[in-house]
């Protein structure tokens, strides 16, 4: 295992972290549903990127695929979760 130090990568990782640690305090603070899912997702795309300055990328590219689907599947997701949220409230 090669570790390349590509800063986009590398920062990227950084950034998803922050991501998934929001999303967990959100969903622990105020229990909604979506942040957790955003949090998740971003903590797919983390995996991602560390697999990338790993060197990894290349012999995982199905699994990778896989997670980059999964996370954005969880975002949309979550989108669609406060999407209809708004719709109930605007019902009543």
């Amino acid at each position: 295992m090669v570790f390349v130090p590509d800063l986009v990568s590398v920062l990227n990782t950084v950034l998803c972290v922050i991501i998934v640690i929001l999303g967990i305090l959100i969903y622990l603070r105020k229990g909604q549903m979506n942040a957790l899912l955003i949090g998740i997702a971003f903590g797919l795309f983390a995996i991602s990127h560390i697999s990338t300055f790993l060197s990894l990328a290349s012999c995982w590219e199905t699994a990778l695929i896989t997670v980059r689907t999964s996370g954005y599947i969880l975002v949309i997701a979550a989108l669609y979760l406060l999407l209809d949220s708004k719709a109930e409230k605007t019902d009543i």
